[in-house]
């Protein structure tokens, strides 16, 4: 069993209050009564949000749509003003917020001017990033920032094998990058942020699992973590990225070779209760399986966070999800309770 890391866990801890504790309570006690009665109540505030600093992205991803320059929605960046009006209407409820979405958080200049903002207002802040970035000044400014968790994607330790799925990524960069995250958390004496590997499991660098954790320990990370990769066309994968190792694999291999889910879709989802997503540009969307924002369930600059909580077209999302959730698309390829291992 992995181990807690504690800092992290008292750190977020601190960032809980009286509001945010009877919150999250409204919200687990409102999801478990949905799940016994099968009719959708929705009380409180979702614990946890996430914005989309940009849709930009510097890499080129075979699965990933920022990375292929296949979005059908409008790519931009946030804006710093639109982003801290909202905060101010809900972070006296929210405890967790992501900055994270589609597209690389760094290359929206205000990102970590917003990450202070956050934190300012006692959230716990987290963002993913592809760590091409973190410049030494830059890695100083995230550390002064307030950041708590930054997850660096490492999905190889050799750049050949690197590249196979982070096309036109340096590996080099990254390593350099979480060097310097962790030279400023010392040099500041600061515990935040948790930062760690996430090691993205597919076929070309499975092998290389090991070889990743020795890497986290001589660079001086807190952690690595293992995600299963989705794959869009999973029946066939046409691009060979799904991993042979079964525990690293959102899918079952079929005799014929094809590859089906291994998630059963039960009707029943906590996301919908407990969290929520938020495009750059204020479409609130279900969760972060809707990566092209197809079920827009409010604009935030028509109404406000709550409104669009509480909306009719939430109600209706949830209605659907506890009677057929097999038939929204964006469920399909969920990998709820199957995507992280820590090491």
């Amino acid at each position: 069993m992995p181990q807690v890391n504690y800092n992290d866990t008292i750190n977020f801890l601190s960032k809980l209050t009286l509001r945010r504790l009877w919150n999250a309570a409204k919200v687990y006690s409102s999801y478990y009564i949905t799940r016994f009665t099968k009719k959708p109540v929705q009380w409180g505030l979702p614990v946890s949000i996430s914005f989309e600093p940009t849709t930009s992205c510097n890499l080129k991803c075979p699965e990933c749509p920022s990375g292929l320059r296949e979005f059908t929605r409008p790519r931009g960046m946030l804006k710093r003003e639109f982003f801290t009006k909202t905060i101010d209407d809900i972070y006296k409820d929210i405890l967790y917020l992501i900055f994270y979405f589609q597209g690389e958080p760094y290359l929206n200049k205000n990102f970590l001017e917003m990450v202070s903002y956050a934190s300012s207002k006692g959230m716990y802040t987290a963002t993913s990033t592809n760590a091409h970035f973190l410049t030494d000044e830059m890695a100083k400014k995230t550390v002064e920032s307030g950041l708590d968790r930054l997850i660096i994607s490492l999905d190889g330790t050799t750049q050949d094998v690197y590249e196979q799925y982070r096309r036109e990524g340096n590996i080099e960069k990254v390593i350099e990058g979480a060097r310097n995250i962790v030279k400023w958390k010392k040099e500041l004496k600061s515990k935040t942020p948790f930062v760690f590997f996430q090691f993205l499991v597919v076929r070309p660098n499975e092998h290389q699992i090991e070889e990743v954790k020795k890497l986290a320990k001589e660079v001086g990370v807190d952690e690595v973590r293992f995600k299963t990769a989705q794959i869009y066309d999973y029946e066939k994968d046409p691009n060979q990225l799904i991993p042979k190792n079964q525990k690293f694999s959102r899918y079952k291999k079929n005799k014929d070779g094809s590859h089906i889910a291994k998630n059963k879709l039960q009707n029943h989802c906590s996301k919908l209760w407990e969290a929520n997503v938020i495009t750059w540009d204020g479409m609130v969307v279900p969760c972060c399986f809707d990566k092209d924002a197809t079920h827009r369930l409010g604009d935030l600059k028509n109404q406000s966070f709550k409104e669009i909580w509480h909306n009719k077209n939430y109600k209706q999302f949830r209605k659907e999800l506890t009677t057929s959730r097999k038939n929204i698309d964006i469920c399909a390829n969920c990998s709820e309770g199957l995507s992280v291992w820590k090491d």
